[in-house]
């Protein structure tokens, strides 16, 4: 390769990185929960938000691990709902938990209806 040909691909190269801006290891692969959580509400059928901050647990039920805890209203991607542990707080009373794609989490803290604004045909 000819040093003309060698530095036009050089320059090339170097403008392309400009345009792609200052990329670091640490921009590159890091996002913020709520762009992580954007990208999960996208990925599911229906979404969610709880009022209040909520446990997410293995199923559904007080008894199973809780996987994480998300704050007041993040929107959440869901897939459907089940019938599961009876759960009573803040005046209302359900049995209605939403599968999410982390686990699960009870429609008693869900905005909107007894479904957490799921369809009602929407069960698993």
């Amino acid at each position: 390769m000819s040093t003309r040909l060698f530095a036009k691909a050089a320059l090339v190269g170097a403008g392309a990185l400009a345009l792609l801006g200052p990329l670091t290891a640490g921009t590159a692969t890091a996002a913020t929960a709520g762009e992580q959580g954007g990208a999960r509400v996208l990925a599911a059928p229906y979404a969610v938000v709880p009022y209040e901050a909520v446990n997410v647990r293995r199923g559904p039920g007080t008894g199973y691990g809780i996987i994480t805890t998300v704050p007041a209203g993040q929107p959440l991607g869901a897939y459907c709902w089940t019938r599961g542990e009876r759960i009573n707080d803040n005046g209302y009373s359900n049995d209605v938990w939403v599968k999410l794609l982390e686990g699960y989490v009870s429609a008693v803290y869900l905005k909107g209806d007894d479904y957490g604004n799921l369809p009602p045909t929407a069960s698993c």
